[in-house]
């Protein structure tokens, strides 16, 4: 390729490949090609938490260039011990591994794609690293080597495929080792002396290695890019403000993207009813969903010091959810959580994941309790979140399949407030979609219901707020305005409630 008029640049090159992957496509081709797409998805995730691009991802291979070799070799890091624990939780036969090289080179730059030997110089590394593990340049060590708290073992100069010369090249351990080197063998009394100090420092630093790995070694959550007030589109309130970004869905399946917008939701939900903070609504947040926007574009557009970021996975009964609180305007995360429960335990988890933003955010709860009267029927739970999930497609067909949700979860709940609210909501859609065939006798099916959720749960805004819209159907400006105003007061945060009031 001629290479006269093409942009280079110098950057971190990060290739990954999967090992036996034609054997584990002969073995089960579905299965492979599941897992495979569940485990680039969390790829891709950790590669753009480290400030990386993914420029490719053909069949089992990966491709990402970092601004930074310190962050291309965290993320491989990260990825690899988050690959090991996903495998544990599968068969022995299906479980995948990749093999990951890192490279700080000269690449060619052409639109999106980068080419040279920068790149190949990675893929050649990556063939030597161990399964599971990293392999970077001696280039690429040289900018490491002080900077993290890894150990390394050199594994001399190495002649790769299509490159003129050898390639110095390290095997990253991912714990904390001294760096080995390939050194001229020493003489056996000098080797002799040298083991023997070498088991006198073992025995000095054995009893302090552990507490030393908990607090020197452990991962550091990458910085941020810091917001600026100056930029902010609004200025920022005179208490916590948050935004709650749509949780991503690691699952590999698109319809369960319900639940993971779900969780979210209810997130929001439950922080917007604390008086002390101010939470961004929904609808501003799920603007972003998908389109992979930086910390710093949605506080400075959305007028937030922090934000709150996360994914989700589910393995049967399990789930498993990542989740950071960043503060925008420092550029650094406030707290980072794994958590990995059953099923049964998701209201807990929410809970446990909300007590602990208040406490970063030193809010305490003065004001009336912060949870309505929920479910402890699991199933209810997930119809329901399915139904808004449906609702939210905003069609004649999707309100249809929300409205036979909804009844299914008061079926399985009939004293759970919510699915009534829910119902009552989707039924006054039907108005707008022509689904209905009497307006006065979809009015009052929904009033019914939206009543029967205040009944069951006076503190729930979102009842209040549809039994406004209800009577604002009717005409009855005055009651509309009351209802509006409660559900206001109980959700001081609710967009829904405000656009009410202000019709």
């Amino acid at each position: 390729m001629a290479t006269e008029g093409f942009k280079r640049k110098l950057t971190a090159v990060f290739s990954a490949d999967v090992v036996g992957y034609s054997r584990l496509m002969g073995e089960d081709e579905t299965a492979t090609v599941k897992t495979l797409e569940a485990y680039k998805q969390v790829m891709f995730v950790l590669i753009k938490q480290h400030r990386g691009r993914v420029v490719d991802s053909p069949g089992d291979n990966v491709l990402a260039e970092f601004a930074s070799v310190v962050d291309a070799v965290q993320c491989g890091v990260a990825v690899q011990k988050e690959i090991q624990a996903r495998n544990r939780e599968l068969p022995e036969i299906r479980r995948m591994q990749f093999r990951i090289g890192i490279n700080l080179g000269d690449v060619i730059e052409e639109e999106a794609r980068i080419y040279g030997d920068g790149v190949n110089i990675a893929a050649r590394l990556e063939s030597l690293a161990d399964p599971g593990g990293i392999c970077v340049s001696k280039t690429a060590f040289d900018h490491i080597e002080a900077k993290l708290p890894l150990g390394y073992e050199y594994l001399g100069e190495q002649t790769v495929k299509n490159i003129a010369k050898p390639v110095g090249a390290y095997k990253v351990l991912m714990e904390p080792r001294v760096t080995v080197r390939a050194e001229a063998k020493p003489k056996e009394g000098a080797k002799r002396r040298l083991m023997l100090i070498a088991l006198a420092g073992v025995l000095v630093v054995a009893a302090g290695a552990a507490a030393f790995w908990q607090f020197a070694f452990r991962p550091t959550p990458p910085m941020v890019e810091k917001a600026s007030r100056e930029r902010m589109a609004f200025p920022l309130p005179d208490k916590p403000s948050i935004a709650v970004m749509p949780f991503l869905n690691m699952t590999g399946e698109q319809k369960q993207d319900f639940f993971c917008d779900g969780l979210s939701e209810n997130l929001i939900t439950t922080l917007s009813k604390v008086p002390e903070l101010f939470v961004i609504a929904r609808e501003s947040t799920f603007s972003y969903k998908g389109k992979g926007a930086k910390v710093r574009q949605v506080s400075e557009e959305l007028g937030v010091q922090y934000v709150l970021e996360g994914s989700v996975q589910m393995a049967g009964d399990r789930v498993r959810v990542t989740a950071q609180l960043i503060d925008a305007l420092k550029g650094h995360h406030l707290w980072s959580e794994r958590y990995d429960r059953s099923m049964k335990d998701l209201f807990e988890l929410q809970d446990e994941i909300t007590m602990k933003i208040l406490t970063e955010l030193r809010v305490t709860i003065t004001g009336e309790r912060t949870r309505s009267k929920g479910t402890d029927n699991l199933q209810a739970y997930l119809k329901n979140l399915e139904g808004e999930g449906y609702y939210g497609q905003s069609t004649k067909e999707a309100n249809a399949e929300a409205k036979r949700l909804f009844q299914e979860a008061i079926a399985l709940d009939p004293n759970w407030a919510s699915p009534y609210a829910n119902l009552a909501r989707a039924l006054y859609m039907d108005l707008f979609y022509g689904a209905g065939e009497s307006p006065k006798e979809t009015l009052s099916n929904a009033m019914n219901l939206a009543q029967k959720a205040v009944e069951l749960d006076n503190s729930s805004a979102d009842a209040y707020a549809i039994v406004s819209g209800i009577l604002l159907g009717m005409r009855q400006h005055d009651k509309a305005i009351e209802a509006g105003e409660r559900a206001v007061t109980l959700d001081p945060n609710s967009s829904w409630a405000h656009t009410n009031n202000g019709d």
